[in-house]
């Protein structure tokens, strides 16, 4: 056991790659990689973690069928309301207005015309998350900015 500590007769080490691993750089070219290269495409099919598909497309048929499918899964709580209300405000208001009547603070500086008032609309739990993950006419997605849970809030 006195061997340990002596420097006349050292450890050796077996397997001296377990030891000191071999550092890949992300794009540097590697023979042991089937494409060449350390980076390689993702298996198909993967998705992201916390990612769930949407599978309603971006038509006006998805729209409908979401309209008429969709239902909110979180349970309606003063915590999911108030967060939904900050959301709203921050991403929805500018334009759409604190009330829905289409008449944000864009619109009353006329830089965007035609924002919809949610009164006038047919909507739904379904039609209005389509609508946040895909947009409609002018409107853009916010499918980036709001997280699944927080479209549902919203």
């Amino acid at each position: 056991m006195t061997s340990c500590h002596q420097e006349k007769k050292p450890n050796y080490r077996f397997f001296p790659n377990m030891y000191d691993g071999i550092g890949y750089e992300t794009y540097q070219g590697a023979d042991v990689f089937p494409n060449g290269m350390e980076a390689m495409s993702p298996v198909k099919g993967t998705i992201k973690r916390g990612w769930m598909p949407y599978t309603y497309s971006n038509t006006n048929e998805g729209y409908e069928l979401a309209k008429k499918e969709l239902k909110n899964p979180l349970e309606v709580t003063e915590a999911h309301l108030k967060k939904g209300k900050e959301l709203y405000n921050i991403y929805c208001s500018v334009c759409h207005g604190k009330k829905g009547d289409g008449q944000g603070i864009l619109v009353k500086r006329e830089k965007f015309l035609g924002v919809p008032s949610y009164a006038s609309r047919d909507l739904t739990q379904g039609s209005i998350y389509h609508v946040i993950y895909h947009g409609l006419n002018a409107m853009g997605s916010y499918a980036v900015q709001l997280d699944e849970k927080e479209r549902w809030e919203v």
